[in-house]
């Protein structure tokens, strides 16, 4: 499997992306533990290389879940409360600003990421913790929306996790998650698991799916994907 993943970044990267696509590589890379992924983004936001390897020309995560949220909260931005789950140094945060929103808190396991993202001085609050199947100290139905952008992958956010992201949503809030579409095969965690999953919660009537959507050129010209669910 290391080997496949290894041939497919050697074909998908292009001469001009080859150091930005290995360094994003380097945080998906098979068997990676999620406190080995907290540091390595660390590593990498403390180099200040990262906004440059995940720029809008290569990476655009951060602009498509900003535009879903537009969509589902088309007014009164101010007052929404969002969590940005795996904020990183802030792209998702600066986009939603710029949009209108003005209650965004972040969550992310890197200290070197939060640090970072404080610099944009849009979060109204930073947590730094893991999102797993663990209780975070956060009271129940506290957001309006929670939203993932690139917070999906091999030692990121596991499949467990749904549940307590549904768990800190307002009844009638919304769930947003954009990945790489290819990860739902070619991460363990996530196949034939992850969607399963998602329907399963669906059927026990914890949410209900908004909206599938296949999108192009979401990272290094690869396909994404974009769930939105509203909490029951």
């Amino acid at each position: 499997m290391a080997a496949e993943k290894a041939k497919r970044f050697q074909e998908k990267a292009n001469h001009r992306d080859t150091g930005a696509y290995a360094q994003n590589y380097g945080a998906h890379r098979e068997g990676i533990s999620m406190k080995e992924v907290a540091d390595y983004y660390t590593q990498w936001a403390n180099s200040d290389k990262y906004e440059v390897d995940l720029g809008p020309e290569r990476y655009r995560g951060p602009k498509l879940a900003a535009e879903s949220l537009c969509e589902l909260i088309p007014e009164n931005r101010e007052s929404a409360r969002v969590l940005d789950i795996a904020s990183g140094t802030g792209f998702l945060g600066l986009e939603l600003w710029e949009k209108g929103f003005r209650s965004i808190d972040g969550l992310d396991p890197s200290e070197g990421m939060i640090e970072a993202a404080r610099k944009k001085n849009v979060y109204t609050n930073l947590i730094c913790d893991f999102m797993s199947d663990q209780k975070l100290d956060i009271n129940a139905g506290t957001y309006d929306v929670a939203v993932i952008a690139g917070g999906m992958g091999e030692g990121h956010i596991p499949c467990n996790a749904l549940p307590e992201i549904i768990r800190i949503v307002k009844a009638g809030g919304y769930v947003v998650i954009v990945m790489r579409e290819e990860y739902l095969v070619h991460v363990g965690d996530y196949k034939d698991r992850l969607e399963p999953l998602m329907k399963e919660l669906e059927i026990s009537g914890k949410w209900k799916k908004i909206s599938r959507k296949i999108v192009p050129n979401y990272s290094f010209e690869n396909k994404g994907v974009i769930f939105v669910f509203q909490k029951l």
